[in-house]
């Protein structure tokens, strides 16, 4: 019996590098879950700091992937959703559509800093710029995520905004701050 010797073609090592960025960044994302504080029956997590920093140094397609292996991850049985929630009953769910806008914000965030695929230094953006790319991205984590509620408990939209995400806003303006802040550091190679 011969056994095949022939080459075998490696992966870049920037492809090696992203993808474990990629997957540190979804268990982050997971461990950022465990501790939720209820506010106005939905769990306020550190969860947006992280969808912005996947987008800010992953961009966006590894920072979407990333969001995207936390999501498979809590499909698939892993407690990585707020509350040590877990399976596909928490993404159908009234927070579900928030976690659905998470690779979604991400590959924004990550498009609107990078301007694409070829990743730039965000120490070097504006933290004006920087500030406004993650407020975009919040509102369109409140709109998909307020109008999943509303949808799925049944309430009216407004009625749905005022309870979920007028509560929720103060502590996502700290994170957009926060993530602005370590972004301008220039502390997190990017490359």
């Amino acid at each position: 019996m011969e056994t095949e010797t022939e080459g075998v073609d490696l992966v870049e090592g920037r492809v090696v590098r992203q993808f474990a960025r990629a997957a540190l960044l979804a268990a982050l994302m997971g461990a950022t879950a465990i501790v939720a504080i209820p506010i106005a029956g939905i769990p306020g997590t550190l969860q947006p700091l992280i969808v912005f920093l996947a987008g800010i140094y992953l961009g966006p397609y590894w920072g979407a992937t990333s969001m995207g292996l936390y999501l498979a991850a809590g499909i698939a049985g892993a407690p990585v959703f707020a509350g040590w929630a877990a399976g596909p009953g928490v993404v159908v769910g009234p927070t579900g559509g928030f976690l659905v806008t998470f690779p979604v914000a991400a590959f924004l965030i990550g498009y609107a800093i990078h301007r694409g695929g070829d990743l730039r230094d965000p120490a070097e953006l504006s933290p004006l710029y920087l500030g406004g790319v993650l407020l975009v991205a919040t509102a369109v984590l409140y709109a998909v995520g307020v109008s999943w509620y509303a949808w799925v408990v049944g309430i009216e939209l407004g009625e749905a905004a005022l309870a979920v995400a007028a509560p929720l806003i103060p502590g996502d303006l700290v994170k957009i701050v926060v993530a602005v802040a370590i972004a301008r550091s220039g502390r997190i190679d990017t490359v």
